[in-house]
């Protein structure tokens, strides 16, 4: 689970165009989060690998990347 939670985090990330904090501790953190805002939102369906449907994940990954950055970003300033 770690290592699928790390790459969906990673692709998130890739995706988004954008570093995930905290290196490959962020990327499972980013893949853990998403995949259940991703099942929050979408619910479940699509592929399952170790223990993640893997689109609804993706996409929750995807926002929750996209939420990090834009405030790590506002407190930088």
């Amino acid at each position: 689970m770690l290592i699928v939670g790390g790459i969906i985090g990673w692709l998130g990330g890739l995706i988004i165009g954008r570093d995930v904090p905290g290196g490959i501790i962020g990327n499972i953190i980013a893949g853990f989060v998403g995949a259940w805002l991703g099942s929050a939102l979408l619910g479940s369906f699509g592929p399952v690998i170790g223990g993640f449907y893997i689109f609804p994940a993706l996409i929750g990954a995807i926002i929750v990347v996209f939420l990090v950055g834009l405030i790590l970003r506002n407190i930088r300033r």
